[in-house]
């Protein structure tokens, strides 16, 4: 794949169809950046109509040229670049890339061609980004690419930018400039009827020149492919990736069978993703740069303990709110460290953390505490904030800083505030590798965000556990339960035989379908007792009079059975009625939902959360693809809100996290090895304390043959 797409990214020839001399065309644009920018190689303008473009030699068509072409650019109607791409084909073109707008983004007619040219591109293994893309960059000095219309090469660096759109590449180059940002690669890739974001992934894993990958996506293509090759650059390649991905509305979740259908939305899905993958999530342009910036150029700390050093008490306090909002710790600096801060700052000077070298601090103060709070094993990163004043030396304060921090593996950010009067600073620290932010807050959430990347390179239990399943029977179960049928609903009980078959500690349960058997099925519970409505046409058994809990005599069961039936019964009166499952009362413990839903792009999604009746309500949930880590049950079960009642607050007992974390991969391991689970739900499961395990209260499952809606 890589070598492919080194035809691309790396070509030693390009032809651009549809170059021009027509000012203000993107013909123009594109040839005269190839040329400007420096390429390498040779390129090759295709015109019928002209001579010669920008002074070189056109050619009337590709096959007129005499030499091998790797890479051809194309820049015509939609209309005709499928006989382009057939010419490029015949003359064994391998990479091409598609600038030219008209496809699927317009509908109608533009699928169809779009449809026409991944035939064509098939037909002669053509690799293809586009088309409607802005183009690709690649500023190795040993390539100097620009194939893009953009209106100038960007700065080289070590971050690799991609993105599905092309108006935000423009915005995003001009915005860099502005920041002096540098990038190793830059690629529009549009439409992605071929090449796509995992393919980009892929190449840039293995490229020596970038270390950092932003992203901009609308959408991902193979949700289990981007996955595992995220997954190797984090944990492998160990290179950050942040992404923007549009689309944070709910729109995704559905009307479903289930609660965990209902609130699981595409955005949720993407969500579980990123983080499954090690993917950084922001929220636009500056807050990715903001980050990108500071992987760029400085260490990832071992750890989430920082210092902070200030002229000024406002800004150190902000810092220190964010520092704690955004998950990092204050440093509690060694006594070593105070008393050498104490001997070389003044009286008025705070020694604690944050460190306040008071208005009007000089450089060599700066340099003093900066150093100092470094070199303490307490502190894993800094900030180094700067106010100015009157008697600030704001250059020589700059100058310092890296000179400090060249032989300290520690990452520091600085914060000169404002943007005039430090400018000359700030140019001075940017240029020597340390990123600046108009404001703490900003290189707070940065530096968070480190941290967070670093705690992720160190997780452990990166597998995926199997645990003993009867999985035939499941298998038969399923299969008897479809035959004839395209989906078919489960009731509790159904339900139950398939989570036995995973060793889910299931309640002991009956159904009665006549009031007649009552009393024979008391026989078989020590009450009290719980009675549930069984029917493949009701979900949510509360909602229509369908449960009766704490039953405690067989007169009580009977009028139990016949209330439930009448309430059913009037409330849906179309229901199929099964009968009603009587089933043995759960003691009282915690109520957590355990869910899962089968995405037509991700898979199956497993969803963990606070449970009971108010699950749709509080919404306290969180998502994980399946199948996952050991480690990511454990994430899940503390990322939820409620996680301090499962640890135990105010004297209550800590919850059996084992067991819940034991539930979870248990339900990964069937919805993955079960595709015709297509919708679940586990509410509640109720937990015991710590030790004590837990039980189903009450299941549903939802299963789809192969390929229906």
């Amino acid at each position: 794949m890589a070598k492919e797409m080194e035809l691309i990214m790396n070509p030693r020839s390009i032809a651009v169809v549809g170059a021009t001399n027509r000012p203000g065309s993107v013909g123009l644009a594109v040839f005269r950046n190839i040329l400007s920018g420096g390429f390498q190689g040779v390129v090759y303008p295709v015109n019928p109509k002209q001579k010669s473009v920008q002074s070189v030699k056109a050619y009337p068509k590709l096959a007129d040229i005499p030499d091998e072409v790797d890479l051809a650019v194309v820049i015509v109607p939609a209309g005709i670049v499928c006989s382009i791409l057939e010419e490029a084909g015949q003359k064994q073109v391998k990479g091409a890339i598609v600038i030219a707008a008209g496809f699927k983004e317009v509908g109608g007619e533009g699928v169809e061609l779009e449809d026409r040219l991944k035939e064509v591109i098939a037909k002669y293994d053509i690799r293809m980004v586009g088309p409607n893309c802005l183009g690709v960059t690649n500023n190795n000095e040993n390539v100097r690419m620009n194939a893009s219309f953009a209106t100038k090469m960007p700065k080289a660096g070590n971050i690799a930018f991609i993105s599905q759109s092309g108006a935000l590449c423009t915005a995003v180059l001009d915005y860099a400039e502005g920041r002096d940002v540098g990038f190793s690669k830059f690629v529009s890739f549009g439409n992605k009827a071929d090449v796509n974001e995992i393919d980009l992934l892929r190449y840039l894993r293995d490229d020596p020149d970038t270390d950092v990958i932003c992203m901009y996506l609308e959408d991902i293509t193979h949700g289990r492919a981007f996955l595992e090759t995220a997954r190797e650059i984090t944990w492998q390649a160990r290179k950050p990736m942040l992404a923007i991905k549009s689309g944070r509305s709910t729109e995704g979740a559905r009307a479903a069978a289930s609660h965990t259908g209902a609130l699981v939305g595409s955005d949720h899905a993407y969500d579980a993703i990123f983080y499954q993958s090690g993917i950084l999530r922001v929220e636009g342009v500056a807050e990715l740069f903001n980050r990108a910036v500071a992987f760029a150029k400085q260490p990832i700390p071992k750890g989430n303990r920082i210092a902070i050093v200030t002229n000024a008490g406002g800004p150190g306090i902000m810092a220190t709110d964010a520092t704690i909002r955004h998950n990092l710790q204050i440093a509690t600096l060694s006594e070593e460290t105070k008393k050498k801060l104490k001997q070389e700052l003044p009286p008025t000077a705070s020694i604690q953390n944050p460190v306040d070298v008071i208005g009007d601090a000089t450089h060599e103060r700066y340099e003093s505490a900066i150093r100092h709070i470094l070199i303490d094993k307490n502190v894993d990163g800094a900030i180094v904030i700067l106010s100015p004043q009157a008697m600030t030396d704001i250059l020589e304060t700059a100058e310092i800083v890296p000179h400090v921090v060249k032989d300290i593996d520690k990452p520091v950010l600085c914060s000169f505030m404002g943007i005039v009067d430090v400018s000359e600073g700030v140019k001075y620290l940017e240029r020597h590798g340390i990123p600046n932010y108009p404001f703490p807050e900003a290189a707070v959430r940065s530096m968070a965000s480190m941290a967070f990347y670093g705690n992720l390179l160190s997780l452990e239990r990166r597998q995926v556990r199997r645990l003993a399943a009867d999985r035939d029977t499941a298998t038969e179960v399923i299969k008897k339960k479809l035959t004839g049928k395209d989906r078919y609903y489960m009731s509790e009980k159904e339900a139950n035989e398939i989570l036995q078959c995973y060793g889910f500690p299931v309640l002991k349960s009956v159904l009665v379908k006549d009031v007649s058997q009552v009393d024979d099925a008391a026989e078989e519970f020590i009450f009290p007792v719980a009675m549930k409505i069984s029917s493949p046409d009701i979900v949510h058994k509360f909602d229509v009079g369908g449960v009766r809990l704490k039953i405690r005599t067989k007169e009580q069961a009977r009028k139990a059975f016949e209330g439930i039936i009448e309430s059913v019964k009037k409330v849906k009166p179309s229901a199929k009625i099964d009968g009603v499952i009587m089933e043995r009362m759960a003691k009282r413990g915690v109520e957590i939902i355990l869910g899962a839903v089968r995405d037509p792009k991700f898979g199956p999604i497993c969803m963990f959360g606070l449970g009971g009746t108010f699950v749709g309500a509080m919404k306290d949930v969180t998502f994980r693809l399946a199948p996952m880590w050991e480690i990511s049950a454990e994430i899940m079960i503390r990322s939820i809100k409620a996680y301090s009642i499962l640890k135990g607050v105010r004297g209550s007992w800590p919850c059996d996290i084992d067991a819940i974390k034991d539930c979870i991969l248990r339900l990964s391991q069937m919805v993955t090895q079960h595709p015709e689970i297509a919708e679940l739900d586990i509410n509640p499961l109720i937990v015991y304390p710590q030790g004590k395990g837990c039980v189903v209260a009450d299941s549903r499952i939802l299963l789809k043959k192969s390929g229906v809606d």
